[in-house]
């Protein structure tokens, strides 16, 4: 599978600038995104998005968003047929409803703290109006096999052979990585298990991003644990492994770079 590694929300984080990476996925049975970042209804209303826009200032740029980045790669946005999100978040989910007719695959804890029972903390957290126009979701529960150290993976053959749905609660309530087959290697998309690239070489993190990583986790004790894993993955240098997570542009530009 040939995969795109695209920006779909800059973000003006005081002394860390962020983006929404993206992954666009050409399979046989058209295309899958990973995640959508903010969509052309965010750009157009950008109250929609609520208070914590104010503290990432999203640039909101229309060009970012997954459609124009799918159209801008020659195809339409009908050609997108799943999306996999790591999370509800609502900077991952903004594009929904842009591409309305797409299965939207996410963990069924996810869903639960979402959609279907939120708690008060999730309530306050997620921006239902993204999803108010009902995007077709299908939900996935636990169990699975082991993947790489992780105890209950799925891969998700109803959409393509080689993308692995990797639950890693922590961020919130149903966090998920999303793995997918590149042919040469494997890309672990990571969502928010982690902002910076420091959490999986040590290297130095804006004070900024561990506050708001600590802020806004459902259960930081499993985000460090999560982020453990991850960094011993990462110590061991395999060629067949990129690990790359939502907001930090260097493993963007890395990801993007001709290999």
């Amino acid at each position: 599978m040939k995969i795109h590694h695209v920006n779909c929300g800059s973000m003006r984080m005081p002394t860390a600038p962020l983006v929404c990476h993206v992954l666009v996925v050409e399979t046989d049975a058209g295309l899958v995104l990973v995640d959508t970042g903010f969509g052309l209804r965010d750009v157009a209303e950008p109250g929609r998005l609520g208070p914590m826009r104010r503290v990432i200032r999203p640039v909101l740029a229309e060009e970012e968003t997954a459609v124009r980045r799918v159209e801008a790669l020659g195809f339409r946005r009908e050609d997108v047929r799943h999306i996999v999100l790591t999370h509800f978040d609502l900077d991952h989910i903004g594009g929904l409803a842009d591409f309305p007719e797409a299965r939207v695959h996410v963990t069924a804890a996810e869903a639960e703290g979402a959609v279907h029972a939120p708690s008060l903390r999730e309530r306050v957290r997620y921006r239902p109006v993204q999803w108010a126009h009902g995007p077709r979701l299908v939900e996935h529960g636990p169990g699975g096999e082991a993947w790489r150290g992780f105890a209950a993976a799925r891969e998700l053959t109803e959409i393509a052979s080689g993308i692995v749905l990797v639950p890693l609660p922590g961020h919130t309530r149903g966090h998920a990585a999303v793995a997918v087959d590149a042919g040469d290697r494997w890309v672990l998309h990571c969502g928010d298990a982690f902002y910076h690239r420091g959490a999986l070489d040590s290297s130095r993190i804006p004070f900024v991003l561990r506050a708001q990583e600590t802020l806004v986790a459902f259960d930081g004790g499993q985000v460090r644990r999560n982020q453990a894993r991850l960094a011993a993955l990462h110590a061991e240098g395999s060629p067949d492994l990129r690990i790359v997570s939502s907001h930090d542009p260097s493993l963007l530009a890395a990801a993007q770079a001709p290999s």
